[in-house]
């Protein structure tokens, strides 16, 4: 899906922005006529001329319905009409809609009722049943007639959202899957977040006349993951600098698990740190030595995470090292109290931080620890929590009855003081002052062992080159998904180090 514009408007900013429009001068039936014919335009380029049922709710998603209908007709398609309501029930521009639709064809077309019967012959269905402001489940004639339409594998394409799917959350309760899905103006929450995202197919964004000059007054903080919305603090490479200007990275190394931490270095190298570093206890840097040749790795004397420590502290003292790196790998050898310390060392030195993984997991049974230590931090902290982790280390009633994804992101964000990227099919970016970012440009195939290592390592190489904090993380999704979809099937984490160039030139050529 290509999309020009990356604001997330919930249910009510999109009403607001319908309300900004219509007080402007433009009729709401207008903006329903509009709606329709976009639907029209996405259907005709798709398909050919075939029996099209089109069913339409009681509001005015079911207008937009009946526009569809109308427009397909004057194409020549043979079209019919299901409503879950008669003629005489439907209000406002929904009954000026219905009007026209009856009205044409010489007056012979009509509303059927909506009964499974309504599906015989039908080719193609059109869902205006329930636009996406429902938010209870979709239950009686609605649901079993769009299953049965599912289940006779009936291509469907879906008006606003699919009829079940909530706008501000995702949440699905009696949604079919759709293979196209045509919005207006900007996307919702529910079109991003899983499942349903995962109900919406193809999904296009209609122009209807509704001007970007509203969205001053909605106060959008969410947003589409796309590069315009972190492009501009791009970290671009000057012509006079040097390694320096690019950056220090430094990596903590696990001494047992140490794939993790060398596909973090090495995705922090090719993501554009100058130098990047990896500390680890001396007894395993050989493995990290042998195996990383761009990449420096500093020896850690004694056997006891405290001893570890010191030499960290001692790391530390060199005012070139721009960015750190702790959790991929780090739990092998050691404890969650030795890797605590570590941690609260790295924090402790006024410099970005991304904590990952076991650095994370340290912490689940104190998390105020962590979270006091990131707020009296001076710099930016990034936590990148999958499921498990997030759940065991956000247990506070304000992050656990968060309605959605993008909620708890939100509010863990808010608790921690840190920027959180919250990994999954719908990774959701959100820093502590409410801005966040849902990221869709990712594929199936990075669902394997050491994806979210190479992630973390993208995001401190960004860190490292200056970028700021919440912008380094949606950049490094959003490039962690072009890198996988540029290879395809068979992807393993050892390959994405090597892919992050052509995900790199791709972007440069689409500015």
């Amino acid at each position: 899906m290509k999309n020009m514009v990356c604001e997330l408007l919930t249910v009510g900013q999109m009403a607001q922005a319908d309300a900004a429009t219509i007080q402007a001068g433009t009729p709401g039936f207008t903006l329903m006529q509009a709606a329709g014919d976009a639907v029209v335009r996405a259907i005709t380029q798709r398909w050919s001329a075939r029996d099209t049922v089109v069913l339409c709710g009681p509001g005015n998603n079911g207008g937009d319905g009946f526009i569809v209908a109308a427009r397909l007709r004057e194409l020549g398609w043979p079209v019919r009409v299901a409503c879950l309501v008669g003629a005489d029930a439907l209000k406002g521009d929904a009954a000026l809609a219905a009007r026209a639709w009856l009205q044409g064809d010489e007056g012979t077309a009509d509303i059927g009722a909506m009964q499974p019967a309504c599906l015989d012959g039908a080719q193609l269905i059109v869902d205006a049943l329930f636009g996406a402001g429902l938010t209870r489940p979709l239950d009686g004639l609605a649901a079993d007639v769009l299953m049965r339409a599912s289940g006779k594998a009936l291509p469907i394409v879906a008006v606003d959202v699919p009829s079940g799917v909530w706008g501000d959350t995702g949440e699905a309760t009696g949604a079919v899957p759709c293979q196209l899905t045509v919005t207006f103006f900007r996307l919702k929450p529910g079109h991003a977040l899983m499942p349903g995202r995962g109900l919406c197919g193809e999904v296009v964004v209609a122009d209807i006349g509704i001007e970007p000059s509203v969205l001053p007054s909605l106060k959008v903080q969410a947003f589409d993951n796309q590069p315009a919305v972190w492009r501009d603090v791009w970290p671009h490479m000057d012509v006079a600098g040097h390694k320096y200007h690019r950056g220090h990275a430094l990596i903590w190394g696990g001494p047992e698990m140490t794939g993790a931490a060398r596909l973090a270095a090495r995705s922090c190298a090719r993501i554009g740190s100058g130098l990047t570093t990896v500390c680890t206890p001396r007894r395993a840097w050989p493995v990290y030595a042998s195996a990383l040749e761009c990449i420096m790795v500093h020896p850690l004397d004694g056997e006891a995470a405290a001893s570890w420590q010191m030499g960290l502290e001692g790391l530390l003292d060199d005012d070139r090292l721009s960015a750190m790196l702790m959790g991929p790998g780090a739990m092998g050898g050691t404890n969650a109290a030795g890797i605590r310390g570590v941690v609260l060392t790295m924090l402790a030195s006024g410099r970005p931080v991304v904590l990952d993984a076991d650095a994370i997991s340290a912490f689940h049974e104190d998390p105020s620890l962590l979270f006091a230590a990131i707020k009296g931090h001076s710099r930016p902290v990034v936590l990148t929590p999958h499921g498990g982790e997030f759940v065991r280390l956000f247990k506070a009633p304000e992050v656990t009855v968060a309605s959605s994804k993008l909620d708890k992101t939100r509010a863990a964000a808010r608790l921690s003081g840190a920027v959180v990227l919250f990994k999954g099919a719908d990774t959701v970016i959100a820093a502590p002052d409410g801005r966040a970012a849902i990221n869709r440009h990712a594929p199936s195939t990075l669902a394997t062992a050491g994806a979210g290592d190479v992630l973390a390592g993208m995001i401190v190489g960004l860190l490292a080159q200056g970028m700021p904090a919440w912008q380094a993380a949606c950049a490094a999704a959003w490039l962690h998904g072009d890198a996988a979809q540029d290879f395809g099937l068979g992807l393993i984490a050892d390959d994405l180090p090597d892919l992050i160039p052509s995900a790199l030139q791709r972007l440069a050529a689409s500015h």
